[in-house]
């Protein structure tokens, strides 16, 4: 490795591999580590030896928990500042990736949320192994489902993707596989393997994206069955409504273990991100990616501004007392006038990708 940071980088063959590298913090994406990233992801695009990227978490626990929400609590509610400058260098980061004609690997062995699944499933091919625990849990912790949810979300199967976003739900590989946010299942142990088979691979052909598939599958195999798929149709039954309202009424009607632990689960979230979310996925469904990542910065910049995000922080990572005090804290009190202005331009400051 080159580096001996919090995000390292290597050309072996004409891979290059990118290893966060800040176990600790389940290598979560501070400023500094996604500028990093950014700028060789720039300089391999362009370096015709590179033929793809590879990237993992450093660790055994995690490929990448999120952006540094730390930080964020701890540089308070300017925007503007620090932490309004993480979303905007992490989301050109997220369409760096999105546009990559290389292969981009994203070996997501352990836990991957927030800015983790940003990383990940924007890329061309997405392993998920049997430590692989994806989720996009920011609702419960007074934000949206950022990091191009906006785009992908609303393109899943159903109600599911509004499912995922409302509620952060935990998917285990299978379940990501079944749900489209990874695309094969490789053993954990194997990975060393895999990413060795991936530096020596021969790539005169022309087809890159060829290869990597081919090597891949060579160590690919079965995830088991989905317990997503159990559930589905009661997604579709409650999740398919049109207002955070609707879905609660549903559900309590759907009775069961899975619709009241569904129930509580929604109770505890930011009554204001549950709805800013739903709005955000409607219109997601009609957005080009960019037009998408447009949106989700103007909607960060006006959470950052706001109570209920710095309050989830603070409950949920500073202090672990679980107990949110969200402002407002009933549904009925989030008004349509309160989530439209979450949408706002920004004028000067909107996000641009030049």
């Amino acid at each position: 490795m080159s580096e001996d940071r919090e995000i390292l980088f290597e050309r072996r063959g004409g891979v290059g591999f990118v290893l966060l590298n800040r176990p600790r913090a389940l290598n979560a994406l501070s400023l500094s580590l996604i500028e990093a990233f950014d700028a060789r992801l720039e300089a391999w695009a362009e370096d015709p030896a590179v033929k793809a990227v590879v990237v993992r978490g450093a660790g055994n626990r995690a490929f990448c928990a999120g952006g540094d929400v730390r930080s964020i609590w701890e540089g308070g509610r300017s925007v503007g500042g620090p932490a309004s400058q993480l979303f905007r260098r992490e989301y050109m980061l997220i369409r760096r990736i999105k546009v990559l004609a290389k292969p981009y690997i994203a070996l997501i062995d352990g836990i991957a949320m927030g800015g983790g699944v940003g990383v990940s499933i924007h890329g061309s091919h997405r392993v998920a192994t049997e430590r692989t625990l994806l989720a996009l849990p920011e609702t419960q912790i007074g934000l949206f489902p950022d990091v191009g949810s906006s785009h992908f979300l609303p393109r899943l199967p159903g109600a599911l993707g509004l499912y995922l976003g409302l509620t952060g739900a935990r998917l285990k590989a299978a379940d990501a596989l079944a749900a489209g946010l990874a695309d094969r299942y490789v053993e954990s142990a194997k990975l060393p393997d895999l990413e060795a088979a991936l530096a020596a691979a021969d790539w005169s052909g022309g087809d890159a994206h060829g290869v990597v598939a081919a090597t891949i599958d060579a160590f690919a195999g079965e995830a088991g069955i989905p317990s997503l798929a159990e559930r589905r149709a009661a997604v579709e039954r409650c999740f398919g409504r049109d207002s955070v309202a609707a879905i609660l009424v549903a559900l309590e009607a759907e009775g069961g273990d899975w619709a009241q632990r569904t129930l509580e689960t929604l109770g505890a979230c930011s009554p204001t991100s549950l709805k800013v979310t739903f709005e955000q996925l409607r219109r997601g469904a009609t957005l080009g990616f960019d037009e998408a990542m447009i949106m989700e910065f103007r909607l960060s910049q006006a959470f950052l501004a706001r109570h209920d995000f710095h309050e989830g922080i603070r409950a949920i990572v500073i202090d672990k007392d679980n107990a949110p005090k969200w402002r407002p804290d009933t549904l009925a009190e989030v008004t349509p006038d309160l989530v439209e202005a979450h949408f706002a331009p920004l004028g000067d400051s909107e996000l641009r990708f030049d």
